[in-house]
């Protein structure tokens, strides 16, 4: 094996440890991931603790997740369906097409942020009506939306190429890309929230300018820093077989995402509907508790990835099954201890976005019901990202729609209505549906695939 560490090699997945393989690449990811999500966290505590108008701007922000979810949505599509083949092509040693799908995806990845902000920018006011917005938070939602749409290509780079990074074997560069932007966030945002007096305004422009500099970085890595990998205008080409098979693995990434999306859209408004601006803002804080909460089993089965590709592709099938059994375990261990954490201390995930004394009461009782049964949610990361990892796209666009189509949906629509449910019943909906599709996805996942490898 070639050990040399230097940018110009890739690691060979197929020899050493597995579950060292799959740690060496998930610990760096998961930093990397909470460092990227800090662009949007940090955003929100800043927000949320503006005077006087915290609690309205919070709820305003909260509102835009769903058209900031869809964006990461088409991101994944082309990154989560274009890193996977990339790694089982390596594995293979088919270093043409692996060049050819990286260049497609990053083609792909410039066309459609085009698109999206565009239409995003153009319907940006009914859209966030649509959304769950009311005339108390539309100034906010507004503010912060039309600033940040154009960033769009930025994220779409890093989120969409970032993972490219990671499958040639440097996750801690693919580390530092998050690393970088956040550190930079952190401090823009309150230089220009309250020294400029921006407000979300504010906000939104320290995000895009952090995100801007994150991507070059990315790119300055993929076209510089790996040699016989790198990216070249030649493998720009669109080729349809190649856009079929990005499209048709990444659909399940997109799926997972563009169905948070459609959630987070129906829990807003039946949220407003049951009450009001107050229960959509503190949706917009458990929906953030549970980002920083999941990261940990996103990082390890984004790590896993790579590692079961590579091997998949090498004709290692036990090594595969050492892969899932490690990620499996890990994930459910750590799912149970963050869930007794949070059920036990949840004021202290609710004040670090808002102080407000009516929030964090109400709050409370949401968020124990919220994340009741977390554990049951690391089966379905483990699952699905076996199934993407090993090309089984099929499978695990069926589980991404299972989830939050097929359960969580009618569950937001009909608990509030039975028995006087009201906005308890929309936060039951997730634990029920993570206890159903988790299940439904890892059993099937170890009966139709870990037996058979």
């Amino acid at each position: 094996m070639n050990k040399s560490k230097g940018t110009n090699t890739q690691q060979d997945f197929s020899t050493g440890k597995v579950w060292q393989r799959i740690a060496a690449q998930a610990i760096p990811l998961t930093i990397a991931q909470l460092v990227q999500l800090l662009y949007n966290i940090v955003d929100r505590i800043y927000i949320g603790h503006l005077p006087e108008v915290g609690s309205l701007a919070l709820t305003g922000v909260g509102i835009t997740f769903p058209i900031t979810t869809l964006i990461l949505a088409f991101a994944n599509l082309f990154g989560t369906g274009g890193a996977p083949l990339f790694s089982i092509e390596r594995g293979a040693r088919n270093k043409e097409k692996a060049r050819e799908i990286m260049g497609n995806v990053f083609t792909m990845i410039l066309v459609t942020s085009v698109v999206l902000t565009v239409l995003c920018y153009v319907f940006r006011v009914p859209l966030l009506y649509l959304f769950g917005a009311s005339d108390a938070t539309i100034l906010y939602a507004e503010s912060y939306l039309s600033i940040y749409l154009f960033g769009i290509l930025f994220s779409m780079i890093v989120t969409g190429m970032n993972g490219f990074i990671s499958a040639l074997g440097f996750p801690r560069t693919a580390m530092w890309t998050t690393v970088i932007g956040a550190v930079l966030n952190l401090i823009l945002d309150p230089i220009f929230i309250f020294g400029f007096s921006l407000g979300v305004r504010g906000a939104a422009l320290a995000t895009i300018i952090s995100q801007c500099v994150s991507a070059i970085w990315v790119m300055r890595f993929l076209i510089a820093g790996c040699r016989d990998l790198s990216l070249r205008p030649p493998y720009m080409k669109p080729d349809y077989r190649i856009v079929r098979q990005v499209l048709g693995l990444g659909i399940s990434g997109f799926m997972q995402q563009a169905t948070n999306c459609l959630v987070q859209i129906i829990c807003n408004v039946t949220l407003q509907t049951y009450g009001g601006d107050l229960y959509v803002g503190i949706m917009t804080i458990i929906n953030s508790v549970r980002e920083i909460a999941s990261l940990p089993v996103m990082g390890l089965s984004s790590g896993g990835q790579p590692v079961l590709g590579f091997n998949y592709g090498a004709k290692q099938p036990q090594r595969v099954k050492d892969g899932i059994r490690f990620m499996a375990l890990t994930g459910v261990l750590y799912t149970a201890l963050i869930w007794l954490v949070i059920e036990l201390f949840p004021t202290a995930f609710i004040r670090i976005f808002t102080s407000d004394a009516q929030t964090i009461e109400a709050g409370i009782r949401a968020t124990r019901i919220y994340f009741f049964g977390f554990i049951f949610m690391s089966l379905q990361f483990i699952g699905q990202s076996t199934f993407v990892g090993l090309g089984k796209a099929k499978r695990a666009v069926f589980f991404s729609i299972l989830r939050k189509v097929i359960i969580v949906l009618p569950l937001t629509l009909l608990l509030p209505r039975l028995a006087g449910l009201g906005t308890d019943g929309v936060f039951m909906a997730e634990p029920i549906s993570n206890l159903l599709g988790g299940l439904a996805c890892f059993i099937t996942m170890y009966l139709t695939l870990y037996r058979k490898l």
